[in-house]
Protein backbone atom coordinates (compact mmCIF):
# COMPACT_ATOMS: atom_id res chain seq x y z
CA UNK A 1 0.00 0.00 0.00
CA UNK A 2 1.55 3.53 -0.75
CA UNK A 3 0.44 6.27 1.35
CA UNK A 4 1.56 9.69 0.07
CA UNK A 5 0.94 13.62 0.29
CA UNK A 6 1.75 15.82 -2.90
CA UNK A 7 2.52 19.47 -2.53
CA UNK A 8 3.59 22.58 -5.21
CA UNK A 9 6.80 23.71 -4.46
CA UNK A 10 7.45 27.26 -4.51
CA UNK A 11 9.41 29.17 -6.93
CA UNK A 12 13.08 29.39 -6.69
CA UNK A 13 16.15 26.28 -6.40
CA UNK A 14 16.30 25.68 -2.27
CA UNK A 15 14.97 21.73 -3.22
CA UNK A 16 18.04 21.77 -5.71
CA UNK A 17 20.23 23.03 -2.78
CA UNK A 18 18.75 20.78 0.06
CA UNK A 19 19.03 17.63 -2.10
CA UNK A 20 21.24 14.82 -1.34
CA UNK A 21 20.53 13.52 -4.84
CA UNK A 22 18.99 13.52 -8.02
CA UNK A 23 18.02 11.46 -11.03
CA UNK A 24 16.75 11.84 -14.48
CA UNK A 25 12.81 9.91 -15.10
CA UNK A 26 10.99 9.00 -18.45
CA UNK A 27 7.99 7.69 -17.92
CA UNK A 28 4.66 6.57 -19.99
CA UNK A 29 1.37 4.93 -19.28
CA UNK A 30 -0.33 2.05 -21.17
CA UNK A 31 -4.26 2.48 -21.08
CA UNK A 32 -5.63 0.22 -18.54
CA UNK A 33 -9.13 0.41 -17.07
CA UNK A 34 -9.10 0.40 -12.70
CA UNK A 35 -5.64 0.61 -12.10
CA UNK A 36 -2.54 2.68 -13.92
CA UNK A 37 0.18 0.71 -15.75
CA UNK A 38 3.39 2.95 -15.88
CA UNK A 39 6.80 1.97 -17.52
CA UNK A 40 9.69 4.02 -15.93
CA UNK A 41 13.17 4.63 -16.55
CA UNK A 42 15.01 6.18 -13.67
CA UNK A 43 18.97 6.88 -14.88
CA UNK A 44 20.19 3.26 -15.64
CA UNK A 45 17.30 1.44 -14.53
CA UNK A 46 13.75 0.70 -15.44
CA UNK A 47 10.72 -0.79 -13.56
CA UNK A 48 6.82 -1.34 -14.37
CA UNK A 49 4.61 -0.72 -11.93
CA UNK A 50 0.44 -0.99 -11.54
CA UNK A 51 -1.17 1.32 -9.06
CA UNK A 52 -4.81 0.82 -8.14
CA UNK A 53 -7.43 3.76 -8.37
CA UNK A 54 -7.52 5.85 -4.42
CA UNK A 55 -10.53 5.42 -2.62
CA UNK A 56 -9.74 8.46 -0.16
CA UNK A 57 -8.74 10.48 -2.62
CA UNK A 58 -5.39 10.36 -3.21
CA UNK A 59 -3.67 9.83 -0.57
CA UNK A 60 -3.23 5.87 -0.40
CA UNK A 61 -3.46 2.99 -3.04
CA UNK A 62 -2.46 -0.48 -4.02
CA UNK A 63 0.92 -0.99 -5.60
CA UNK A 64 2.67 -3.53 -7.60
CA UNK A 65 6.57 -2.61 -9.02
CA UNK A 66 8.80 -4.67 -10.75
CA UNK A 67 12.39 -3.93 -12.85
CA UNK A 68 12.41 -4.78 -15.86
CA UNK A 69 15.76 -4.14 -18.52
CA UNK A 70 15.88 -0.78 -20.16
CA UNK A 71 15.37 -2.80 -23.46
CA UNK A 72 12.02 -3.64 -22.41
CA UNK A 73 10.96 -0.30 -21.15
CA UNK A 74 11.68 1.22 -24.22
CA UNK A 75 10.01 -1.01 -26.19
CA UNK A 76 7.05 -0.58 -23.51
CA UNK A 77 7.37 3.09 -23.76
CA UNK A 78 6.55 2.98 -27.45
CA UNK A 79 2.71 1.43 -26.61
CA UNK A 80 2.26 4.49 -24.04
CA UNK A 81 -0.85 6.62 -24.51
CA UNK A 82 0.08 10.73 -25.12
CA UNK A 83 3.61 10.47 -24.98
CA UNK A 84 6.30 10.43 -22.44
CA UNK A 85 6.79 12.43 -18.94
CA UNK A 86 10.64 13.59 -18.80
CA UNK A 87 11.38 15.22 -15.26
CA UNK A 88 14.50 15.30 -12.80
CA UNK A 89 14.24 13.69 -9.39
CA UNK A 90 15.67 15.15 -6.34
CA UNK A 91 15.98 13.77 -3.18
CA UNK A 92 15.61 16.27 0.32
CA UNK A 93 15.83 14.87 3.92
CA UNK A 94 13.28 16.27 6.28
CA UNK A 95 12.81 15.04 9.64
CA UNK A 96 12.86 11.14 9.34
CA UNK A 97 11.60 11.18 6.16
CA UNK A 98 12.58 12.24 2.27
CA UNK A 99 10.79 14.27 -0.01
CA UNK A 100 10.83 13.37 -3.57
CA UNK A 101 10.87 16.75 -5.51
CA UNK A 102 10.14 16.51 -9.53
CA UNK A 103 10.74 19.39 -11.66
CA UNK A 104 9.01 18.78 -15.05
CA UNK A 105 10.77 19.39 -18.62
CA UNK A 106 8.73 19.72 -21.67
CA UNK A 107 5.12 20.49 -22.48
CA UNK A 108 5.15 20.69 -18.27
CA UNK A 109 8.39 23.16 -17.82
CA UNK A 110 7.93 25.00 -15.03
CA UNK A 111 6.00 23.05 -12.65
CA UNK A 112 7.71 21.54 -9.42
CA UNK A 113 6.26 19.07 -7.09
CA UNK A 114 7.30 17.08 -4.01
CA UNK A 115 5.92 14.19 -2.11
CA UNK A 116 6.49 12.56 1.03
CA UNK A 117 5.69 8.56 1.29
CA UNK A 118 4.05 7.46 4.56
CA UNK A 119 3.75 4.51 7.09
CA UNK A 120 -0.14 5.44 7.79
CA UNK A 121 -2.47 8.16 6.80
CA UNK A 122 -1.86 10.31 10.29
CA UNK A 123 1.86 9.68 10.39
CA UNK A 124 3.15 13.44 11.20
CA UNK A 125 6.19 14.98 9.26
CA UNK A 126 8.50 17.82 8.84
CA UNK A 127 7.78 19.98 5.70
CA UNK A 128 10.68 21.92 4.55
CA UNK A 129 10.39 25.55 3.95
CA UNK A 130 10.28 25.28 0.02
CA UNK A 131 7.21 23.11 0.24
CA UNK A 132 3.97 24.86 -0.73
CA UNK A 133 0.21 24.37 -0.91
CA UNK A 134 -0.74 20.39 -0.51
CA UNK A 135 -2.25 19.31 -3.75
CA UNK A 136 -2.87 15.62 -3.17
CA UNK A 137 -5.85 14.10 -4.69
CA UNK A 138 -5.85 17.27 -7.35
CA UNK A 139 -5.74 14.84 -10.42
CA UNK A 140 -4.37 17.95 -12.57
CA UNK A 141 -1.53 17.22 -10.75
CA UNK A 142 -1.10 13.43 -11.56
CA UNK A 143 1.80 13.00 -14.31
CA UNK A 144 -0.58 10.70 -16.16
CA UNK A 145 -3.25 13.33 -16.12
CA UNK A 146 -0.10 16.17 -17.17
CA UNK A 147 0.57 14.14 -20.36
CA UNK A 148 -2.95 15.21 -21.84
CA UNK A 149 -3.36 18.09 -19.97
CA UNK A 150 0.11 19.88 -19.77
CA UNK A 151 0.51 22.13 -17.35
CA UNK A 152 1.71 24.95 -20.14
CA UNK A 153 -1.94 25.08 -20.82
CA UNK A 154 -2.98 25.94 -17.38
CA UNK A 155 -0.19 27.19 -15.47
CA UNK A 156 -1.90 30.65 -15.44
CA UNK A 157 -4.51 29.17 -12.80
CA UNK A 158 -1.53 29.07 -9.94
CA UNK A 159 -0.54 31.75 -7.98
CA UNK A 160 2.71 33.11 -9.51
CA UNK A 161 4.46 31.40 -6.25
CA UNK A 162 4.31 28.17 -8.08
CA UNK A 163 4.98 28.89 -11.72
Amino acid sequence: MEIERKFLVKKGDAYRRLSYADSHIRQGYIPADGATRRIRTRDEKAFLTIKSRSIDGGLSRYEFEKEITPEEADHLLRLCKGGVIDKRRYLVRSGDHTFEVDEFFGENAGLVLAEVELGNVSEPYVKPDFIGEEVTGDARFYNSHLLSNPFRLWKDTLPEAYR
